[in-house]
């Protein structure tokens, strides 16, 4: 399959990349740093996430930052991720109608991370779709290419997966690679599987440069015909609750690389660079 002319970049810095830093950056400085990611021409931004603070303190600000940019910028596709119906309520409830709720693939990971059982969280997105029938929901298939906790995670097992969220008529389904820890064949023959059986899904994929394989794997995901890929501003990131899974393709890398072979991302590589530049400079990535 040829590489689509145009490749869709999701921000996902400002949840992900700002949720492994322990210490607290604040809102104003958070509100700059996506100022200058919007201001670089990216289109789809997940803003933040709407867990409990007591679980990751980082996020406490999501409701200033969700209605902030939501009125200023009503034109542009905002998101956060939710693990569960509160987090859904808290969401909708600010404006948003772009939602990615979490399941991982396998059972270790979704305990870890929002300690129930991958049932357990089909059977609450299933609520979520009846009580919220207006929103755009992207489920994110955690540990889509291995779990921490598991090890490995067969083809079947994420076709049963999608199967089961397809018949739940989700339509959009990010592929993560939680910890990094995929290759490319094994990218291939999953979305050669996927592709071909679910026609009618916008398979998205996130992964982890855990093992510097970040481009590589997401390239190999782009030449079989995937169109939005999520990245982070300077490769912040990494899942607080997955050992090893450390940070994610960087945006600016990424978007270099299509520049390069002349795919468009409508997004400018220098005033990418510069805001993740002045990132680096403001924030302790290492704390």
């Amino acid at each position: 399959m040829e590489i689509n002319n145009r490749i869709e970049i999701i921000e996902v810095g400002p949840r992900d990349g700002f949720q492994s830093i322990k210490e607290f950056i604040s809102t104003e400085e958070k509100k700059k740093i996506i100022e200058g990611i919007i201001e670089s021409g990216v289109k789809k931004i997940q803003l933040t996430s709407f867990v409990s603070p007591k679980h990751i303190p980082q996020m406490q600000d999501a409701e200033e930052i969700a209605k902030y940019f939501l009125n200023k910028y009503p034109e542009l596709e905002f998101s956060a991720l939710v693990p569960n119906y509160r987090g859904v309520k808290r969401a909708y409830e600010m404006g948003l109608r772009n939602i990615a709720y979490v399941i991982s693939v396998s059972e270790g990971h979704n305990k870890a991370n929002v300690n129930r059982s991958v049932d357990e969280s089909f059977v609450e997105l299933e609520k979520i779709l009846a009580d919220f029938p207006d929103i755009n929901i992207t489920l994110d298939a955690a540990t889509t290419f291995g779990c921490p906790f598991d090890g490995e995670v067969s083809y079947e097992k994420v076709d049963k997966y999608v199967k089961r969220a397809y018949d739940l008529g989700i339509r959009t389904i990010n592929l993560c690679d939680t910890i990094g820890i995929s290759n490319p064949k094994q990218i291939d023959e999953l979305l050669t599987i996927l592709l071909e059986k679910y026609k009618d899904i916008e398979f998205q994929v996130h992964i982890h440069d855990t093992r510097n394989m970040g481009m590589l794997n997401s390239y190999t995901a782009i030449k079989k015909g995937i169109k939005h890929v999520q990245a982070s501003l300077g490769g912040m990131g990494g899942c607080p609750f997955a050992p090893g899974a450390s940070g994610n393709l960087s945006t600016e890398d990424f978007v270099y690389m299509l520049d390069k072979i002349n795919i468009e991302t409508g997004v400018n590589f220098k005033k990418l660079v510069n805001i993740a530049k002045e990132c680096r400079d403001n924030i302790n990535c290492n704390s």
